[in-house]
């Protein structure tokens, strides 16, 4: 089996992260997903690029910032934001000091991502697939994407007060795409903060397929003490998502009872 890539354009950063970002480049080689830098970061010997990065890294303190913070991405290309002022359009922000672990969990996200935009999953994630033999209440049962086990917990008995008890969960993209497919929901919740999925893409697959549905994300970019700058982003992907509630984080009872009451209707 070939081994995948996903080409990084790298923007602005200094010498030592740019070192970093090498490094890490360099090690994920010996992983079946590999990162390869797209355009001046590229070695000898390295694989060409393709015509498009699938990515671009950005500091949002360079210069070269300016000019990508009013441009929007081309189709199927994200944009992952290091440092202040991202725009609205960044699909991840990060601030330094750089999380190298969080930084490659956004990458793997991406895969992910380009997996489900391009097909590349063995499933069927255009329509919803055929109910399990013996299911009931189809518009009585839940799924929850990433969140904490005590998160899952207590909103588990807020589901259930308005007669939602069958919820399934999923710590991955693969398996929020696999139950999806197998299962029709009433209402769906997702970590918008997720490291290891793309709760974003997910959210938007379960909105467009389940326009009657609850689609709910929680973040901590959305609560009180987050910038207004990140709640003003992730109301704005909000909207263009799909997800018509979201909550902040810390989780408040008195908020989450206000949404998910609307279920008893």
């Amino acid at each position: 089996m070939d081994k995948q890539r996903i080409y990084v354009h790298v923007v602005g950063f200094s010498d030592v992260e740019r070192h970093a970002l090498n490094t890490v480049f360099r090690l994920s080689e010996e992983r079946e997903l590999a990162y390869a830098a797209w355009g001046p970061l590229s070695g000898p010997g390295a694989p060409p690029a393709t015509a498009l990065a699938e990515v671009v890294l950005v500091d949002g303190n360079s210069a070269e910032a300016v000019l990508l913070h009013a441009r929007q991405a081309p189709s199927g290309q994200r944009l992952i934001w290091v440092g202040p002022n991202a725009p609205a359009h960044a699909w991840r922000v990060t601030g330094r000091p750089i999380q190298w672990a969080v930084l490659l969990n956004d990458l793997d996200a991406v895969f992910a991502a380009r997996q489900a935009d391009s097909g590349f999953l063995d499933l069927d994630v255009t329509r919803p697939g055929a109910l399990e033999p013996g299911t009931t209440g189809l518009n009585r049962r839940a799924l929850i994407v990433g969140a904490s086990a005590a998160e899952r917990a207590s909103l588990g008995v807020l589901l259930e007060g308005v007669g939602v008890v069958e919820v399934d969960t999923a710590d991955t993209t693969e398996e929020a795409l696999t139950t999806m497919a197998r299962q029709r929901h009433c209402c769906a919740i997702f970590d918008l903060d997720a490291h290891d999925v793309d709760a974003w893409q997910l959210a938007r697959h379960f909105a467009q397929q389940n326009p009657a549905a609850l689609t709910m994300g929680i973040s901590a970019h959305a609560g009180p003490l987050a910038p207004w700058l990140n709640r003003r982003r992730v109301r704005k992907d909000m909207q263009r998502t799909g997800i018509n509630a979201l909550v902040g984080r810390p989780l408040q009872d008195t908020e989450l009872r206000s949404w998910i009451g609307l279920l008893a209707c």
